[in-house]
């Protein structure tokens, strides 16, 4: 299957998506969908900037997501917003769709007046390719070890 052609869609330009984004979140995820529905609900309140949600979709199926949350469960609740739940389905996967969604976030944060972004992950190099840079390592909620916490300046 081919996957040039998608579109990245904001939950707020298509409030009509939020129960099957939050389902398709909760099935990546295993986090309650009621938390997802939780988000998506401030999210369209559109009382401040975050958090944000976001899919990469393919006729009417969703290929990949991304969210933009305050903290992303992790001890330094200084390091915000955090860029969250970056997932890209694995028959979709090497088409660009997550660097696409990382762009996109990106210009969406900055063009709300964001100055920076920052996400946690345990993988090493894969977001280098798209402009963030490490920070530190940051102590996951409830996690033994600690995971990398990676900065994008807007």
């Amino acid at each position: 299957m081919i996957f040039t052609n998608f579109d990245i869609i904001r939950l707020t330009d298509h409030p009509e998506m939020k129960d099957s984004m939050a389902t398709w979140f909760h099935q990546i995820w295993g986090i309650p969908v009621q938390e997802y529905l939780n988000s998506m609900n401030a999210c369209l309140q559109h009382s401040s900037t975050i958090p944000a949600w976001y899919v990469a979709m393919q006729n009417d199926r969703i290929i990949g997501g991304v969210g933009v949350i305050e903290n992303d469960f992790h001890n330094r609740h200084d390091l915000c917003p955090n860029a969250c739940a970056l997932y890209v389905e694995p028959d979709a996967r090497g088409h660009g769709i997550a660097g696409a969604l990382l762009h996109f976030v990106c210009n969406d944060m900055k063009a709300a007046g964001l100055k920076q972004l920052y996400l946690v992950t345990d993988h090493a190099s894969f977001y280098e390719r798209y402009g963030w840079e490490f920070l530190c390592m940051v102590q996951g909620n409830g996690e033994p070890d600690m995971s990398r916490m990676y900065v994008r300046y807007l």
